[in-house]
């Protein structure tokens, strides 16, 4: 049996319909569902449980001899991503008290970190996890802050020679994009957003660049397909030799633009440009170049090819976007 946390989010939900296919074993969902309508996310599953947080520690231990791993992709978004004390409580303590009670019990345990980690990115991208490479990283806002501090404080727990989980990752997914993200209007992918001006004959604005180094629209992400997403972190689990921090990324940047233009492409519509001012609440937190380093992911073993950005983008709308029910 396998414990997602935040099981009917984006990424949680992606990996539950991965498992699922796979006929790995069961799956239960932890997480809440409040009034939006993630429920969608998960409806196609076949779960044997759905268990909200505060019951975690409680279903963990009643069904111990059962998990196979936990898979620690938090729980829900904070209305206020200010709130730096419930980031420190959800970011840190808690998932500290999983990879503690996997150490206990000898299960693996993978979470999610974050590529926020890296900063601007002056730095490189490389998921390094010696604890000399994670204290130079410098983050850009408190969630990522939060990610990083928990990834020091496990390594240094490895380090002082405590016991651990047999295998542990910590997931540093760079810009995931595909289905299930719908609710999470907040934080999806730009994809949904651009198609949807699309067909409805409006203008999609991207940001304009306060960076001379890039023009407008010009900005470059590291865009990954959910299912490739999906596929690195299964066979990540199923090599449970291995253990540490990695990229989910592609490695190659590309920029809004060629997202927009793939969009506009995959619905038959000629791309149009058109841009708007970076928020005031994001300057100085705003990231223009990310790219991940997967070489480590390569050196480990993982050989498969990643989807091209059109591929994806095209699969993407044609499968799910433009399907009467665009859930997976």
């Amino acid at each position: 049996m396998y414990i997602i946390t935040g099981g009917a989010g984006f990424l949680g939900s992606n990996l539950a319909a991965g498992i699922e296919k796979r006929e790995m074993g069961e799956i239960t969902v932890v997480d809440r569902f409040q009034t939006d309508d993630r429920w969608r996310n998960i409806a196609k599953r076949s779960l044997r449980e759905i268990v909200f947080p505060e019951k975690i520690f409680e279903y963990l231990n009643r069904h111990a001899g059962s998990v196979d791993a936990v898979i620690h992709i938090n729980y829900t978004g904070f209305s206020d991503e200010n709130d730096v004390d419930a980031l420190i409580e959800e970011r840190i303590h808690l998932t500290f008290r999983l990879w503690s009670w996997c150490a206990e019990h000898q299960k693996p345990f993978i979470y999610d970190s974050t590529a926020g980690v890296y900063g601007d990115g002056s730095l490189g991208f490389k998921d390094d996890d010696s604890a000399e490479a994670l204290a130079k990283l410098r983050p850009l806002s408190a969630e990522a802050w939060t990610k990083l501090f928990l990834d020091r404080k496990l390594v240094d727990t490895i380090n002082r020679g405590e016991v651990t989980p047999p295998q542990w990752i910590g997931l540093r997914c760079f810009n995931l994009y595909g289905p299930n993200e719908y609710h999470n209007t907040r934080h999806q992918s730009v994809v949904p957003r651009i198609y949807n001006a699309a067909k409805n004959g409006k203008l999609f604005p991207l940001f304009k660049s306060d960076n001379p180094t890039y023009k407008d629209g010009e900005q470059m992400r590291d865009f990954i397909w959910v299912k490739d997403a999906v596929d690195i972190i299964l066979w990540l689990m199923e090599h449970r030799e291995i253990s540490g921090l990695f990229n989910i990324g592609t490695g190659q940047a590309r920029t809004y633009a060629d997202v927009l233009k793939a969009v506009y492409e995959a619905v038959g519509e000629k791309p149009e440009m058109d841009f708007m001012d970076l928020p005031a609440e994001i300057k100085g937190k705003y990231q223009y170049f990310t790219q991940a380093d997967v070489q480590k992911l390569r050196t480990a073993g993982y050989t498969k090819p990643f989807t091209s950005l059109e591929d994806g983008v095209t699969q993407y709308v044609r499968d799910y976007l433009e399907q009467p029910d665009p859930y997976r």
